[in-house]
């Protein structure tokens, strides 16, 4: 069991007095001991902090991760019971035993996604539905709550909806969204989790370029790797990316930004916790868009979805997504059939890249006449912006919360 505020620890140290248990307001859609098996966010119940925080001022200097809103989202979950009635309460810091399965084995995953504020001042989330499939897919991998993706995505459009004031409405600024949910059973043992919690937090965030593109220079990595089939690669979770950090470190002494991961026989996958696309002729003259495919080892990213989808709307160049190798790209740079080469995720919407470092080379990628960013992957970036901030309505992709 997770503990929270002294009323609640109160509530978890009463759990077998069945009268009290009814008086606890996080424990009551539990009273009747049937299982739970939706998130009702009708009966949402809000605790407003007693001590608002200063907002920061908003503009392109806001960092990522730094600042966060004045309330959060919790959900307990139970085998027993299911889920009890979401709550939003004033951000704290969680109190955990130290035997919990997130902190030993992982049973953790999370989910990245953005509120954003329109010229009418109303708050949009960016096809919020396919972050909930893919939270519910996470969740399912790890042996997580059977997530009820409707009722968590109205539990967090009313969290955004009472944090809107935390919206930026500068353009390029957004509210980043974490959903994430960890295994709480009190109980050191390698088993799926009986007792979980879902929560959201909630931070203010600036442009990933504040002062417009600054593309990168990236290392293929050939020694270790993100993800392997049947693993977890196709998940967003915590074991994903640890493993990362001293790749990530080792690439920065040679002087690198990121780490491309490559695949079997080195095949092109992501780079950092991006999904990358490169832009290029083949050999037999056709200009095509081409990323790894879905194959379980790629996060099935919504920023990469909806770039598929508007590039075949467009219909003006090849859209693939298929294996393809870094010899396949060494060659592409030596023939300078290499248009462009981009990261795509919800963080940065689009990064340029300018150099991918492999088996000791250095291979230079166009990055348009400036050197920032291509046509493609400055188009790419204006399309989405427009779509976020509701100046586009080319896809219907926006919840108004």
């Amino acid at each position: 069991m997770v503990l929270f505020s002294p009323a609640v620890r109160a509530a978890g140290f009463l759990r077998n007095k069945p009268f009290l248990k009814l008086r606890h307001p996080l424990l009551r859609s539990m009273s009747t001991g049937a299982f739970n098996s939706k998130i009702h966010a009708e009966n949402i119940q809000v605790e407003l902090t007693s001590t608002p925080k200063q907002k920061p001022v908003f503009d392109h200097s806001l960092p990522f991760g730094k600042v966060f809103t004045d309330h959060m989202l919790e959900i307990e979950w139970s085998k027993q019971e299911g889920f009890s009635t979401p709550r939003i309460v004033p951000y704290h810091k969680l109190q955990l035993d130290p035997s919990v399965p997130a902190l030993h084995y992982g049973v953790q995953c999370f989910e990245g996604m953005k509120a954003y504020k329109d010229a009418q001042g109303k708050v949009r989330l960016f096809r919020p539905e396919l972050n909930m499939k893919r939270f519910h897919d996470s969740c399912t991998r790890l042996a997580l709550p059977d997530l009820d993706e409707e009722g968590m995505l109205q539990s967090i459009a009313k969290f955004v909806r009472l944090e809107e004031a935390w919206v930026p409405d500068v353009d390029g600024c957004s509210l980043y969204l974490r959903p994430t949910c960890i295994g709480t059973t009190e109980y050191l043992g390698v088993a799926a989790p009986s007792h979980a919690l879902i929560y959201c937090i909630a931070c203010p965030v600036g442009p990933y370029f504040a002062d417009g593109f600054a593309p990168v220079k990236v290392l293929a990595e050939t020694t270790y790797k993100r993800a392997f089939k049947g693993g977890t690669g196709d998940s967003k979770v915590g074991g994903n990316y640890a493993p990362g950090l001293l790749p990530q470190q080792l690439s920065s002494k040679k002087g690198y930004s990121q780490v491309l991961w490559l695949g079997e026989d080195d095949a092109v996958t992501e780079v950092g916790a991006m999904n990358l696309f490169v832009f290029w002729t083949t050999p037999q003259g056709k200009k095509q868009l081409i990323t790894a495919p879905l194959d379980g080892t790629i996060l099935p990213g919504v920023t990469r979805n909806s770039i598929l989808e508007l590039a075949r709307k467009w219909g003006e160049f090849d859209v693939s997504e298929s294996v393809y190798t870094m010899q396949e790209v060494q060659a592409a740079v030596k023939e300078g059939r290499v248009i462009e080469v981009f990261g795509a995720g919800t963080a940065a919407v689009v990064a340029p890249v300018n150099g991918i470092g492999y088996m000791d080379q250095n291979l230079e990628i166009p990055c348009g006449p400036d050197g920032k960013a291509g046509a493609l992957t400055r188009r790419l970036f204006d399309t989405l912006s427009d779509i976020h901030y509701g100046r586009s309505h080319e896809a219907n992709w926006s919840m108004i919360v």
